[in-house]
């Protein structure tokens, strides 16, 4: 009686223990990871690739995963950064062979953005596998632009990969105006726009984005078990100067920043997470910029002593925050050299940095954005792949 008890006792914990576990909802998973659900789709076809070091299937690059089940790649297309991601940012690659593989790798950053008609010739299918943050001025879905423009040109389809968003649940910032169109800034979108790479595809053909409103031929395979208000953390860092999930969250709005005369930290070991700079001696924390080979050659401020905050223990409050850049602004002795050119670009817009110089606070300023960050919420849902809650 005594044993039937206790074996009957620790059968019930077992019983809770995995309806518990059944019950613990599943992590998101990119969908280069199910590859059964596009190995098919590959078989037999003459293969281009638009990758990174981003393109992973568990621990395995896709270029090695493909190879080793004879799928045939003839090209593979690398978007800022390299092949390998290890390019600074802005750095030109140019093309070459892959030492480990032999594959022909063609750099589409640079002067080359698009693909030509005789960089494509022989491929039958090209696929796209990059993780995205979900920010307007990460250049890796520019890139994905020019592809799809360059497949519809050329009639080849277009398989995505897609992959989880790390800041997909939030849609936030100023709405890209078309005058203010570059490479860090292709679509009429905001900063944050809550989409990933298969959802932006689809709103670029539906929308009719593509040059001469070309329709590219897009087949996406989604990233299983994905919500946007799903937490992502990121198993490997999407560039060089994103090393954590923390830069990742302050990157939407301390990018901004690189449209000034203050330091986002690039040139340290904690790039995103940090802001300051050598003319406001007043504040709480220093670091001083270095060359960084792979990370930042030639950074702002090199070898000068940067001061200003280290936000690597806080995250950003309410999505998109604009206090800190109103307040440097408010603090910089010299305001006729705190913006540079590249700052518009950034924000798409010339009325932020009016705004801004306006002395508007940033209540006011997030107000002036609804009606369009509205409208695009309304496109928005037409869409997504994936339930918001």
């Amino acid at each position: 009686m005594k044993y039937s008890i206790v074996y009957g006792f620790l059968f019930f914990m077992a019983l809770v223990g995995c309806q518990a576990k059944q019950q613990e909802p599943l992590q998101p998973v990119p969908a280069a990871e199910n590859t059964t659900a596009y190995f098919p789709k590959l078989s037999g076809k003459s293969i281009g690739l638009v990758v990174n070091h981003t393109s992973m299937v568990g621990n395995q690059h896709l270029v090695d995963t493909l190879l080793q089940k004879k799928i045939k790649i003839k090209s593979v297309f690398a978007p800022e950064h390299g092949f390998r991601g290890n390019a600074d940012a802005g750095e030109h690659v140019k093309n070459h062979k892959d030492l480990s593989t032999g594959l022909p790798i063609i750099s589409l950053y640079g002067k080359n953005k698009k693909p030509t008609s005789e960089q494509l010739d022989g491929i039958d299918l090209m696929v796209f596998d990059i993780q995205d943050v979900g920010v307007r001025f990460y250049t890796y879905i520019s890139t994905m632009h020019y592809v799809m423009e360059a497949c519809a040109e050329k009639g080849i389809p277009l398989l995505i990969l897609d992959r989880p968003n790390p800041n997909g649940h939030l849609v936030d910032g100023p709405v890209l105006q078309s005058e203010f169109k570059s490479f860090v800034g292709m679509h009429p979108i905001p900063i944050l726009h809550g989409l990933t790479v298969g959802e932006l595809a689809r709103m670029i053909n539906g929308e009719g984005w593509l040059k001469n409103k070309m329709q590219c031929e897009v087949t996406i395979v989604q990233a299983p078990h994905y919500q946007h208000n799903k937490p992502y953390i990121l198993p490997i860092q999407p560039s060089p100067n994103l090393p954590n999930q923390t830069a990742i969250y302050w990157y939407p709005s301390l990018c901004l920043f690189e449209g000034t005369d203050i330091s986002v930290g690039r040139g340290t070991t904690f790039p995103f997470q940090v802001v300051g700079s050598p003319t406001l001696r007043n504040q709480p924390f220093e670091f001083t910029p270095k060359s960084i080979i792979g990370m930042s050659k030639y950074p702002k401020h090199e070898n000068k002593t940067c001061f200003g905050v280290d936000l690597r223990k806080s995250l950003p409050a309410n999505g998109f925050p604009l206090d800190l850049l109103i307040g440097y602004y408010r603090d910089y002795p010299d305001k006729s050299t705190f913006f540079n050119n590249f700052f518009n670009k950034l924000a798409g817009n010339a009325t932020l940095q009016n705004q801004i110089k306006g002395g508007l606070d940033a209540a006011s300023i997030k107000k002036s954005w609804a009606p369009e960050l509205n409208a695009y919420k309304e496109i928005r849902k037409k869409y997504l792949l994936y339930p918001e809650q």
